[in-house]
């Protein structure tokens, strides 16, 4: 299974850094942007301002006509979870025959309950759904800096192909036939990792910290399995990998929009206004998980808070007065 030629939709900073990556592996590379005056920019600067210090590859051709992405071995929609289905339904007329089209988005759909490979399936029809998820800042991936994430589909062997053609010594995809247990993690460690933001604005300490990120992994197990999930997959790189990552550090986008929040910033408001895919997949996640009868109290904390049901104080004191019970 031949995979030489990629193509990435979205010129922000993961479409960004995933080109290079794919660069890096020797393929050669379209990006995909969403205007012809960004992909003029791009192509003639090389420079991403969301990336600062990072040199586009000068190998990536740059457009903004995503036919061009049709001709591609397989494409990689980097853009966000509330905006895949519209860029996957505009990479639908230009695929011909039946292409890999690989998430690169954490999240839920809101409104259909949908992971990003079941958009994507009923978007683009000529599509073979794929997720790659895991432990990643686009920064570090754009300065070919160690990174391992999980690239996932339903056929095994495809899933190996997807990960030798992009992966290189400092870009590293496991590949993986679990493709929910994947979107699981990358949607779910999102929510958990804005209830760490909150922890750490309020200042409530190390071990508090700890014990959330424990507690949430649990929440998020128990999600995963009860939607289908590997117990392996949630425990590997997409799961408490990425989780590890994402609840610690301000490299987070979900974390520093936690922290606003913990600060005493309105959610509306925190982080300059731009909210954190976490901020929209926690009424969906929790939706989704009364559905299946799975406890998530932390997870649910973070959705009362961002919907104004609770306030934070009130979403910590409710946390904290919990029956005590067995692990």
């Amino acid at each position: 299974m031949a995979i030489d030629r990629i193509a990435v939709v979205g010129s922000g900073a993961w479409g960004t850094a995933l080109a290079n990556a794919a660069a890096r592996a020797g393929r050669a590379v379209t990006l995909v942007a969403r205007s012809e005056s960004t992909a003029a920019a791009l192509g003639e600067t090389r420079a991403n301002p969301r990336l600062p210090g990072v040199r586009l590859d000068e190998r990536i051709a740059v457009t903004a006509r995503i036919g061009e992405a049709g001709g591609a071995d397989a494409v990689l929609l980097a853009v966000p979870a509330q905006a895949l289905r519209s860029a996957a339904t505009r990479l639908a007329a230009a695929l011909t025959r039946p292409t890999p089209v690989i998430a690169c988005a954490k999240g839920i759909e809101r409104g259909t309950q949908k992971f990003m490979t079941e958009v994507i399936a009923e978007s683009a029809p000529a599509a073979v759904p794929a997720i790659l998820s895991g432990p990643s800042f686009a920064a570090d991936v754009a300065r070919g800096l160690p990174t391992a994430v999980t690239l996932a589909t339903a056929d095994r062997t495809r899933a190996e192909a997807l990960a030798r053609a992009l992966g290189s010594a400092t870009f590293r995809p496991y590949h993986a036939t679990d493709v929910r247990g994947v979107e699981i993690g990358g949607a779910a460690k999102n929510v958990l990792a804005i209830a760490a933001g909150i922890v750490a604005g309020r200042a409530l300490g190390a071990s508090a910290a700890a014990a959330l990120t424990t507690r949430g992994f649990a929440e998020l197990m128990r999600f995963g399995i009860a939607y289908g999930a590997r117990a392996e997959t949630l425990t590997g790189l997409s799961g408490l990998g990425d989780l590890i990552l994402t609840c610690a550090t301000p490299q987070s986008r979900n974390f520093s929009f936690g922290v606003a929040i913990g600060k005493g910033e309105r959610p509306d408001l925190a982080a300059g206004g731009t909210l954190a895919e976490g901020a929209f997949t926690a009424a969906v996640l929790i939706d989704m998980a009364i559905q299946k009868s799975v406890d998530m109290p932390v997870a649910a904390a973070v959705a009362a808070v961002l919907d104004g049901t609770l306030t934070v104080d009130a979403a910590i004191e409710a946390l904290l007065t919990r029956p005590l019970r067995g692990e």
